[in-house]
């Protein structure tokens, strides 16, 4: 199995798939993140669930209190 990327992106309420890929393209979504000092984090399982979600399509209510936890994780690691 390759490695998978997603990216999410809150729009007010709801938390959309922007950008998603494997193999290579996962290795540029996650370069480029890097690069714009976006953080990451690695949640294989998560990512999996998620790279189901078309494009810019809202992130599915049984996923949201996970994708949520991300975002907590993410906002507080900012923070630091």
């Amino acid at each position: 199995m390759s490695k998978k990327a997603v990216a999410i992106k809150r729009f007010f309420e709801d938390i959309h798939v922007v950008g998603k890929g494997e193999g290579y393209l996962a290795y540029k979504i996650i370069e480029t993140a890097r690069e714009h000092d976006i953080p990451i984090k690695e949640d294989a399982k998560l990512a999996e669930e998620l790279f189901s979600v078309e494009l810019y399509e809202e992130v599915p209510k049984e996923l949201v209190e996970d994708v949520a936890k991300v975002l907590e994780f993410l906002y507080n690691m900012k923070k630091t």
